[in-house]
């Protein structure tokens, strides 16, 4: 298995390497919390970065990249929450249903921002329940957590397969039940999964909108009817 430090040695002097002013972005343009960094690299760097070093270590096994991937996480150093969670991603045919597990701890014991909790959700977790759709029950939990980043995910871990057609009845069970979340980030979360299955179930969503727009907190029923034809938007809208 490849070196650890030495692969972190060789990630902080790529980052080093491209850390210049036209590379740079203001992070807390994107976040109500106060950051701590608030400038960084932008993602389309960090992505050049992760391709050009995960040259090394594709070639492990799937179990040593994923344990790889938990030491670059425990490192805590800048950034390796987005190598860990993009490589892997890129590691994805090789998933078993036993990675759900991994996956899990990594949104509990690291997401603390929407920016994570969506790279993980749309990425691995997501890719995870398109393989494995009987895995969704285990997500189900996640719905009343006290941590709004794991309630976050709950919806948006759905994005993937719905894009896809699949896991249609679990769009509709978690808006039902994070559907008065008092969390504006978790609103935009589930109106983000509605809004992706109106794609693929435009009359389902649409009824389910009408049946709760009431209810519904006005963030997340815009988010829900972005994509929607005008007159159903007009629709939805009116109180």
């Amino acid at each position: 298995m490849i070196d650890t430090s030495k692969l972190l040695k060789t990630l902080k002097k790529e980052i080093a390497r491209q850390d210049k002013p036209a590379n740079r972005v203001n992070y807390q343009q994107f976040f109500k919390e106060k950051l701590a960094e608030p400038e960084g690299l932008r993602a389309t760097v960090l992505r050049l970065i992760s391709n050009q070093v995960y040259r090394q270590p594709k070639e492990n096994s799937p179990t040593e990249l994923f344990q790889l991937c938990d030491q670059l996480l425990d490192s805590g150093e800048r950034y390796t929450l987005f190598f860990a969670f993009d490589w892997a991603l890129k590691y994805r045919r090789h998933y078993q249903p036993r990675e759900f597990k991994r996956f899990e701890n990594w949104l509990k014991m690291y997401v603390n921002n929407w920016g994570a909790c969506d790279h993980l959700s749309t990425g691995p977790l997501g890719c995870l329940l398109v393989q494995f759709p009987d895995l969704v029950g285990k997500t189900h939990p996640w719905r009343r957590s006290k941590n709004s980043w794991v309630r976050r995910a709950s919806a948006v871990s759905l994005i993937v397969p719905v894009r896809q057609g699949l896991l249609r009845d679990e769009v509709f069970g978690t808006a039902d039940t994070l559907l008065m979340d008092q969390d504006d980030m978790v609103q935009k979360g589930y109106g983000w999964m509605l809004k992706e299955a109106t794609k693929r179930f435009p009359d389902d969503v649409f009824a389910y909108v009408m049946k709760h727009k009431a209810n519904m907190p006005r963030t997340a029923l815009r988010y829900a009817i972005e994509k929607m034809p005008e007159k159903r938007r007009k629709q939805a809208m009116v109180k």
